[in-house]
């Protein structure tokens, strides 16, 4: 059985001591450590080297956002699930443009916590699709010329793919996992993974929230 690692960064000591009561229920899930302010999430990274991080976004210090941008830029940086209290929430949108791997309401059901974990882990799909979308919609035009500057740019980068790459990516962008696309598209699910990590890669992106977050602007 393959252990998932995870680091705690909030503020709020109750906060990461339920996290840890939730966390460690799992067989397969190890809360390796824990930083009170973004400011100390880069140095607990490297002592500890969690698979995935659960970001407070608002700290005194640094916030979440800065915090995972920081973390992104490591040499081995992990999956970043960033935690509001808030399902619209614009500094949510920007941890996402950040290199965030996705993120939960603080009140969130325990199983829920969980399993966002581990799909962040495995890499294999956006926690909350539906919400991300609805997110994406609530803040994408919130700047006529700003979006549309986005939209140019991210329409850019999607005519650098193939005709199948753009199949994927829209997939991707609509919240599939890698077995729906599979399935959606008729390919096996490591011909989607392939996809996947040339899409990462042709479009300069960390994750899917990222292809999915391109996928959006272009198409707004």
């Amino acid at each position: 059985m393959v252990t998932v690692k995870v680091l705690l960064v909030d503020d709020d000591a109750l906060v990461r001591a339920g996290l840890r009561i939730i966390l460690s229920s799992a067989e397969d899930i190890e809360v390796v450590g824990e930083a009170d302010d973004g400011v100390r999430a880069a140095s607990a990274v490297r002592e500890h080297r969690p698979d995935v991080v659960l970001m407070d976004i608002r700290m005194t210090e640094m916030d979440g956002i800065t915090a995972t941008a920081a973390l992104r830029r490591l040499d081995r940086p992990p999956q970043v699930i960033v935690l509001t209290t808030f399902h619209a929430d614009e500094q949510v949108l920007s941890a996402l443009r950040a290199g965030a791997s996705g993120f939960l309401v603080k009140d969130t059901p325990p199983g829920e916590i969980i399993n966002a974990v581990r799909l962040v882990a495995s890499g294999d799909a956006i926690i909350s699709p539906t919400v991300t979308r609805s997110l994406l919609d609530h803040f994408g035009a919130s700047e006529a010329s700003e979006a549309s500057e986005r939209r140019r740019l991210a329409a850019q980068r999607l005519a650098t793919l193939t005709d199948r790459e753009r199949e994927v990516a829209a997939a991707v962008g609509s919240g599939a996992s890698n077995a729906e696309v599979a399935a959606s598209l008729f390919m096996s699910e490591a011909t989607v993974k392939a996809h996947v990590s040339r899409l990462l890669a042709k479009l300069d992106v960390a994750n899917r929230v990222q292809i999915a977050i391109v996928v959006h602007e272009a198409d707004h």
